[in-house]
């Protein structure tokens, strides 16, 4: 009987040229149904990618959990024993030193502010995705090299100050001597061993890397540190680790995670997320009152037929869902043009970087779309949803029609 009802209702929607109103009202139901569903499948792919695209490019360069000093001081003491204590943790896949403070890089081109991060190679080749995929050079040279120490670059600071790889470059300390008439500021000179490219502007703009001992040199401090930088296992588990290690560090030091250090651009994200479902899920109420205006219409012109149907012993119940049944057809066909429309635009703009950006501003040189295949299925369901939704209102006004008071006057 279902097959009956399917068969009717899809007849239905194949108007013939005296109701060709009904016939267009249709097609604009499949295309208003098909726009809300591409719409969405692109902006969620947009949101998506941005907040993956940001997320895998800090936590490729940044810490997942830091262990930093409460009040701003003379830096963490013993901090070797206090590496090896919260590397034994559970969750905990890498724990690594750091160093870092603010420095002039002098280049022929020009000088630049940046920040100066002192790290052990060793530990940082082992968690830190960003310096074992330089763009030139390597890690290993950051040590002592005939007598110059060496250092890494951010692709844009290296661009900006004109230096290259193997090129020395200038570094001042605002931290430097203390002479009778207050602080000198002190020069040290570099060798550029390598440069990274991380895919986030900042980092590549204004960071440096050299080793921890170097470091210590320019901040002109002794073997102290001022960050234990930890990588775990399961990134979201990130805050139950840092509430942990709060317990554990001592009432000097706070351990804070990554989600807390990005809280504002992920809060935005999530809410950009919400506003763009909510804004872009009118279309689909837009659709829904599409598809109630034509099946009213249909009802209206087909009580005749509707009549002859009851007559021969159709059910109030299958009249109501051949008219259901259009309301899903609409739905289905709508979806399906929508999401094959949506994912194919969201991989062409992803693939042929379709959107560019100002990288100073976004961080990113393109918009990135990454379509997932979670979101087709509750975007369909949710349009399809919509139009059963609509269909109520008309097949049960269908039901009550009366055959005799139908057919009477035929």
């Amino acid at each position: 009987m279902k097959d009956f009802e399917l068969f009717v209702a899809i007849r239905y929607l194949r108007a013939k040229r005296k109701q060709a109103v009904i016939s267009v009202i249709t097609i604009i139901s499949i295309l208003g149904v098909a726009a809300g569903v591409m719409a969405l499948v692109v902006a969620l792919a947009i949101n998506n990618g941005f907040r993956s695209t940001l997320q895998r490019n800090l936590l490729g360069a940044t810490a997942h959990v830091s262990i930093l000093e409460k009040e701003p001081g003379y830096g963490i003491e013993n901090w070797r024993e206090t590496v090896e204590r919260v590397r034994k943790l559970p969750g905990v896949s890498g724990a690594s030193p750091s160093l870092y403070g603010q420095v002039m890089v002098i280049g022929p081109r020009q000088s630049m502010g940046a920040t100066l991060k002192g790290v052990d190679p060793v530990l940082a080749a082992q968690q830190n995705e960003m310096l074992t995929r330089l763009k030139e050079g390597s890690l290993k040279g950051i040590e002592q090299h005939e007598g110059i120490p060496g250092i890494i670059l951010g692709s844009k600071l290296a661009q900006s100050t004109g230096m290259m790889l193997g090129s020395v470059v200038r570094i001042l300390s605002p931290q430097g001597e203390m002479t009778p008439v207050g602080m000198r500021v002190t020069e040290h000179r570099f060798r550029v061993v390598g440069i990274f490219e991380s895919g986030f502007f900042e980092l590549d703009a204004l960071w440096a890397f050299t080793s921890i001992q170097s470091a210590q040199v320019v901040m002109n401090v002794e073997d102290v540190i001022n960050s234990v930088e930890l990588r775990v296992a399961d990134i979201y588990k990130a805050p139950e680790i840092a509430a942990e290690l709060n317990q554990t560090v001592g009432p000097k030091l706070a351990a804070t995670h990554w989600m807390e250090q990005n809280k504002p651009i992920l809060s935005a994200l999530r809410m950009e997320k919400v506003v763009t479902v909510i804004t872009i899920g009118l279309i689909q109420l837009v659709s829904a009152l599409n598809i109630l205006i034509a099946l009213v219409m249909m009802v209206m012109e087909k009580h005749k037929d509707i009549a002859i149907l009851m007559s021969m012993g159709a059910r109030d119940q299958q009249i109501r869902r051949i008219f259901m049944l259009q309301g899903v057809v609409i739905g289905v066909v709508g979806s399906i043009i929508g999401l094959i429309a949506g994912y194919t635009l969201s991989w062409l703009a992803n693939r042929y970087q379709w959107v560019r950006l100002d990288q100073e501003v976004y961080s990113l040189a393109f918009v990135p779309f990454e379509p997932r295949g979670f979101d087709a299925l509750w975007i369909a369901a949710v349009a399809i949803g919509v139009s059963f939704i609509a269909t109520i209102y008309p097949a049960r006004n269908a039901t009550r029609i009366v055959p005799v008071e139908a057919l009477r006057y035929e």
